[in-house]
């Protein structure tokens, strides 16, 4: 799902910068307002764990690649904004230092897994387990189907991103620059690899945690509202 360099333009890279700026900044402030003492070793090692787990990754065809990101596991531990700097350190350092994502999509790959995988799962985990007894079989259930959904969802947003690029950036000719994949092909190929293997490694990977943790550790959990 990482984008790479050079397959986005530079005006879509600094939108998606821009995009991101004030995610980043609300997320700073909410965590710091927000997070127990108690939970600042947690976001450490929620993103080393999305960090490994995205390390997990096959190429699809059209330049990107498929894995989990453990997202919404961290989202459900933490909260939605706290997951947004836990992942986006995970994408930086990637980006950085081992080139898993490109340092100009940097904004991009943020956007789609830092804020609408972590964010669109913590919401359908507590909407699906709305007023469920800690340690029912219907939070499970809500975990799986929220990494499920969520990392689909993400990929999709990705897909799209890929095939505005042929649209956005050309020849007079007509001969893309950047992403020369349009929808037909960069759609499918995101979307087909998550639906059929992916988001079944994010749901099996988030709801067997929850359970584990629900068991074992309920503490853990975040049931809290964000921002508040």
């Amino acid at each position: 799902m990482h984008i790479p360099d050079g397959y986005l333009g530079p005006p879509t890279c600094g939108f998606f910068y821009l995009l991101m700026l004030p995610i980043w900044l609300a997320a700073s402030r909410i965590v710091k307002k927000t997070l127990k003492a108690r939970q600042v070793p947690m976001l450490a090692i929620g993103a080393a764990f999305s960090f490994v787990i995205m390390m997990f990754n096959i190429p699809i065809p059209g330049g990107s690649t498929g894995h989990a990101v453990g997202g919404v596991l961290v989202a459900i531990l933490l909260g939605p904004w706290a997951a947004c700097i836990a992942i986006t350190v995970a994408l930086a350092v990637q980006a950085l230092l081992f080139g898993d994502g490109g340092i100009t999509a940097l904004g991009a790959n943020c956007f789609n897994m830092a804020f609408i995988l972590p964010f669109a799962g913590y919401y359908l985990y507590r909407i699906i387990g709305y007023r469920a007894p800690v340690g029912s079989n219907r939070k499970f259930v809500a975990a799986a189907i929220a990494g499920y959904i969520a990392l689909n969802l993400s990929a999709l947003f990705t897909g799209i991103e890929f095939g505005l690029q042929p649209l956005l950036h050309h020849t007079s000719s007509g001969q893309a620059l950047y992403c020369p994949y349009g929808f037909n092909v960069a759609v499918t190929a995101m979307a087909g690899e998550h639906l059929l293997i992916f988001g079944w490694v994010e749901a099996i990977v988030t709801a067997l945690a929850i359970k584990y943790l629900r068991k074992h550790s309920p503490e853990l959990l975040w049931e809290g509202k964000p921002g508040k």
